[in-house]
């Protein structure tokens, strides 16, 4: 299914859902519901923390734009050949830096992976979550631009671009559960359909979270009318 394709009313292309989503940013950040439906088998909780003395800080953003009407954010696809998710649809973001706080990493490094250096607006904030596979406690902003962005891939970390738009995230057609081998050890893992990949871990616990916000928002709105 294409990302055109959708049974979702697109709803999500008001104008000022920007300041919708900082609004309900503002009221508090959640996360627990998304952790527990999204999480593999063995991650036992621990997306949800507490992290240990160890974790390192890590940013990532979801950048909200405007195209064709509808508000989208991209994915970043990771080259096979990466030592650390390597194959993996992931969201623009890394570790932070000496000197820096969480909010200007994540810019940075969505500077960095796609090009884009000026005129982002940050909403707020998701709660964290811990990624105990490589040790790193990530701080999920969420952006938005007032443009349409030009992508300029980092031709060493990404491999190429998907733009996925929010309403689809509310298709729940697209939610299933993917099979992962690591060595000896098999899993499975709900997970995100994006055309011909699955987002599965911390990225899927993160767009189920965003998910939550925007239903919430739909809610309203469908009970406004």
């Amino acid at each position: 299914m294409s990302f055109t394709e959708s049974t979702v009313e697109p709803v999500l292309s008001a104008d000022n859902l920007p300041e919708r989503v900082a609004a309900a940013l503002s009221a508090g950040r959640r996360g627990g519901a998304a952790r527990i439906r999204m999480s593999p088998e063995l991650s036992y909780g621990r997306h949800s923390g507490p992290a240990p003395h160890t974790a390192r800080q890590a940013a990532v953003v979801l950048l909200l734009f405007r195209r064709g009407g509808r508000w989208h954010l991209p994915l970043t696809e990771r080259p096979a050949t990466l030592a650390r998710h390597g194959g993996q649809v992931s969201l623009p973001g890394g570790a932070v830096e000496p000197g820096e706080t969480s909010s200007q990493a994540a810019i940075r490094e969505l500077n960095e992976e796609l090009g884009i250096d000026a005129g982002v607006e940050i909403l707020g904030r998701l709660a964290d979550c811990y990624v105990f596979a490589s040790d790193f406690l990530v701080a999920t902003w969420i952006a938005a631009a007032r443009f349409e962005p030009h992508w300029k891939p980092h031709d060493v970390e990404v491999q190429g671009v998907l733009e996925l738009p929010l309403d689809a995230l509310l298709d729940e057609r697209r939610l299933g559960r993917t099979t992962i081998e690591r060595g000896p050890l098999v899993f499975h893992a709900p997970c995100i359909h994006v055309g011909q990949s699955c987002i599965w871990g911390a990225t899927s616990v993160i767009l189920a979270e965003l998910a939550d916000v925007l239903r919430e928002l739909n809610e309203r709105r469908s009970t406004a009318n």
